[in-house]
């Protein structure tokens, strides 16, 4: 039946998130009644404990036939504003189904998936690299939808903050990286491409289902090239591409299996995902960092060897 009572936030969530903004606090704030409310309107029942990521909670729910679902609230921002029309657009193909939303407040219904079975519980990326880049040539192959956010703004802005970013960096070399990243961003502006980008692809954001063996969650979608999908699937499990010992050979072995899958040109893919290099830059050194990730370093450089064997890595 539903219910009237607040839903009981996590302590973790609440300890986490209440450390942001002040309008992340209000949100947090109102978040117990703002469940509720989305409980009774929907006919809802909780059907287990509440789980959350980094910025939503996820309440475990019936429907009123009994159809178990998710209902899952998170505060409105830029880089979701596009989750309802890439959920319609998908339609369940490759990602899991919305069933419910409301606008206003970016709460949706969601089918339910097994939340303890995400891709990255498998033990071997020999498998789990073929899911990934067989969700992201299904979710790549279709038009973007009208309205979404175009991956050209979110470059062009890229390309006015990188000098800054550059000489936030302690290391020369890295700042040498970064100018070379906005180079190939902004040879490839004036085409930033139409499918419809999850954005977040990784193996945590992959979960096991009924109606299919594997499907996506948590996009942030975006109108863009395909090329600009690939990195959070280049750096999963960095620790074991590093304790494998030749860190160059796993990235291209990736890079190469995720193009073909994609039927991507490699150069193209190149530019967009040191695109994707220079993104990660600007948001550590708007985190407080002078230095940048070894992964991406290692991946950037990679695949500039790649591109251009003579070319001075930094």
């Amino acid at each position: 039946m539903p219910t009237t009572s607040p839903i009981d936030i996590p302590d973790a969530f609440a300890a986490s998130y209440g450390a942001g903004d002040a309008g992340a606090r209000a949100w947090l704030a109102r978040l117990p009644r703002l469940g509720a409310e989305f409980l009774d309107r929907w006919e809802l029942s909780p059907d287990g404990p509440a789980a959350h990521g980094m910025a939503s909670l996820v309440l475990p729910v019936r429907r009123a036939d009994g159809t178990p679902a998710v209902l899952k609230l998170q505060q409105p921002r830029e880089e979701t504003s596009g989750v309802v029309a890439g959920l319609r657009t998908w339609r369940g193909a490759g990602a899991v189904r919305l069933l419910d939303h409301d606008e206003a407040s970016g709460t949706q219904v969601l089918e339910r998936l097994d939340a303890s079975r995400p891709l990255s519980s498998l033990a071997d990326d020999r498998r789990t690299l073929p899911v990934l880049a067989g969700l992201l040539a299904r979710l790549t192959s279709a038009p973007a939808p009208e309205g979404l956010r175009p991956l050209s703004g979110i470059a062009a802005a890229m390309l006015d903050r990188a000098p800054y970013t550059a000489g936030a960096l302690r290391d020369p070399a890295e700042r040498r990286l970064v100018r070379i990243c906005a180079s190939a961003v902004a040879e490839l502006i004036d085409e930033p491409g139409d499918r419809l980008l999850h954005w977040d692809l990784h193996e945590d954001n992959v979960l096991a289902g009924e109606r299919e063996p594997w499907l996506a969650i948590d996009p942030e979608p975006l109108a863009g090239d395909p090329g600009f999908d690939l990195l959070p699937a280049l750096d999963n499990r960095w620790e074991q591409v590093v304790a494998g010992g030749d860190v160059a050979r796993t990235v291209l072995f990736r890079f190469d299996l995720l193009t073909e899958a994609l039927g991507l040109d490699r150069r193209r893919a190149i530019g967009w995902t040191l695109g994707r290099v220079l993104q990660n830059a600007l948001w550590d050194v708007e985190d407080g960092k002078a230095t940048l990730e070894p992964a991406q370093v290692a991946i950037a450089r990679t695949l500039l060897r790649r591109a251009a064997p003579g070319l001075p890595q930094g």
